[in-house]
């Protein structure tokens, strides 16, 4: 059943559930999936939160605990949070002593009411990684333009990160730009390079979404044929960029130092249209040293019938080009469409945050003590 994930595991790609709920941990589901399906990692995410807490079991005790204290909304959430992030990292660690630390990794997003705010994203991001108190945590950061300067203070400070919401090649450039300043302010303030590690979130499938959409509205043939490449083709060229950036006398001089290289993270890799293939951000992203992020559906078709036949990266880049080209010549402006999916992606985790708050709250009022 896994040999597809043991092919795609030992092509380089560190397979990462995208999901994390209480009753995964408590089940020994999530144990199960790194037993039996080569799972090295989780992350999660304000929706993947809202999602577990809202509808799911476990939660009751801690929840009425936390009504009796009277905490508020927001300490709550960051309690319940953290405690499945640190129950999950504990089920992890394993992997990571295996692993010196490069898989095994659990994430948690910053609030994400702070994308555009870089010094209340930088505490809260310390604030994170004191609480959840694991040294196989990422502290997730969007790649907002206020995100950036909160990357490099955070990496330098010993912290590891995984950069989310990343669309455009451009952005791309500029995390990996700030992952390296971070790193180069850590050793100079004489950490352990070594011990810092960091991902890159290069979103997918929302890429083929919105381009999809706009090249149905040109309508002819040709548009139609550029249908579900335009998100292959940007995530290939990030892994160009990437091997670019990670070959630089700059990147060399750190990691000399024993800096490790910031793996580029294919995520939002569910297929969203029922036309394409089920795996096809599995099969056609296949690169070493990377992270394939999936929700649980895109895992158990991946085990069942991916195709992973090694590298579907390299080798493709003017291919890639050739066909983003295509897309801005039929008038979709590639600027255009990646800023929206940022904005898209900040509302959208925002509202999934503000939700959850409601829905805690509301619980907890409902478990309040009646006493004075």
């Amino acid at each position: 059943m896994t040999d597809a994930l043991k092919r795609l595991s030992d092509e380089g790609v560190a397979i990462w559930l995208d999901d994390l709920s209480r009753k995964r941990i408590t089940s020994g589901n999530l144990a199960e999936l790194i037993d039996q399906s080569h799972v090295v990692g989780v992350t999660t995410n304000p929706a993947i939160f809202q999602k577990a807490i809202s509808g799911g079991e476990g939660y009751e005790q801690q929840l009425t605990d936390l009504a009796t204290r009277r905490v508020t909304v927001e300490e709550a959430l960051r309690m319940i949070t953290t405690a499945d992030v640190r129950d999950a990292a504990d089920i992890l660690r394993p992997v990571y002593d295996r692993t010196d630390g490069q898989d095994g990794r659990v994430s948690i997003e910053v609030d994400p009411r702070l994308a555009h705010r870089t010094a209340a994203t930088i505490a809260e991001a310390k604030q994170l990684a004191w609480l959840v108190d694991r040294p196989n945590t990422l502290i997730k950061i969007p790649a907002t333009k206020a995100g950036l300067p909160a990357i490099t203070e955070v990496i330098g400070k010993g912290i590891s990160v995984n950069v989310t919401l990343i669309f455009s090649l451009e952005r791309y450039r500029e995390v990996m730009d700030a992952y390296l300043a971070g790193l180069e302010k850590a050793k100079a303030a004489g950490l352990d390079l070594s011990l810092i590690h960091s991902v890159a979130s290069f979103f997918v499938s929302r890429v083929d979404s919105e381009i999809d959409k706009r090249l149905d509205a040109v309508g002819t043939d040709e548009a139609k044929a550029l249908k579900g490449k335009a998100a292959l083709a940007n995530a290939r060229l990030a892994y160009e960029a990437y091997e670019e950036v990670f070959s630089s006398d700059r990147w060399n001089a750190l990691e000399r130092a024993g800096a490790n290289k910031q793996r580029a993270l294919w995520a939002s890799t569910g297929v969203k249209d029922p036309a394409y293939k089920d795996t096809l951000y599995v099969d056609d992203l296949v690169a070493p040293n990377t992270v394939n992020t999936m929700p649980e559906a895109t895992l158990e078709a991946a085990a069942d019938h991916g195709s992973i036949t090694g590298d579907t990266v390299r080798g493709t880049y003017e291919q890639a080009r050739a066909e983003l080209d295509a897309v801005a010549k039929l008038g979709i402006s590639y600027d255009d469409v990646v800023q929206l999916l940022e904005d898209e992606g900040v509302e959208k985790f925002e509202a999934s945050w503000n939700d959850l708050l409601k829905s805690t709250e509301a619980e907890l009022q409902r478990l309040a003590p009646t006493e004075a």
